[in-house]
Parts: structure tokens; sequence; C-alpha cells
């Protein structure tokens, strides 16, 4: 019983709690500024920003694995597909953030398109970047 309480203390960090609070805000924001950014309802707002964060946690997971391998990479070709993967991701992890939000919640939220997913997903990082920075 211990280990269960123990385990679920390392699945939610307080840190992602401030994460989905930064992608909320964010969110909210594009909803406001962006007329293609359309989210029915807070609590959907709220869905929207834990699927986020569930995709750019794979997302990180996988750049970080990536460039731990193009900075190993001995021979030229593992270099190279290293690059090509980091690429492969970038454009990728929109679809992923677009099918996710898709297959949840359906009709409820509109991410816009490949341009304001884009833009969502740069200001995302950003402002989760500043907002561990400020807390450090």
């Amino acid at each position: 019983m211990a280990d269960a309480r123990k385990a679920r203390r390392r699945l939610i960090r307080p840190i992602d709690l401030v994460d989905v609070l930064v992608y909320l805000i964010v969110l909210e924001l594009f909803v406001q500024f962006f007329p293609s950014v359309v989210s029915e309802s807070f609590l959907v707002s709220v869905i929207t920003a834990v699927l986020m964060k569930i995709a750019l946690e794979i997302v990180v997971t996988a750049k970080t694995a990536i460039l731990r391998r193009l900075r190993a990479g001995e021979s030229r070709r593992v270099r190279e597909t290293a690059r090509i993967a980091l690429v492969i991701l970038s454009a990728g992890s929109k679809f992923l953030v677009l099918w996710l939000t898709d297959l949840v919640l359906g009709g409820a939220v509109r991410l816009g398109g490949f341009i304001e997913v884009t833009l969502l997903i740069v200001a995302l990082m950003a402002a989760r970047y500043a907002v561990r920075a400020l807390i450090r």
C-alpha cells in the first residue's frame, strides 16, 4: 500500500501541475486572440492542457534521446540520421498534439491549422522554460 502511494507521488510531481497551469493560461490566451483556436468550455481547455502536457513530455523525452544519440554518434551516418529524426520529430510533434486532442475531445476543441499549432507549441515551451527558470 505504501509503495503504491510512493509511485503515485512520483507519477505527478508539483512541477507537472505548474506546467499544466501554464499550458492552460497560454491555451486560453490563444483562444482569446486567435479566432481559429476554439475551446467550447473551461473544462475542455483543462483537458486539452493535460493532453498537451502528455504530448510534449513524449516529444521532450524523444528529443533528449535523439540529441544524446547525435552527440554520441561516432559516424557521420549516425549523426545525419539523428538530425533527420529531429526534423521529423519537430513536424510530427504538431500532428501528435492535433491527433491526441481530436482523439479525446473530437470537435470540442480546434487548435487551428499547422501555423497556429506551431506557434502554440513554441509559446507553450517558452512559457514552460520561463516559469521553470523563475521557480529555480
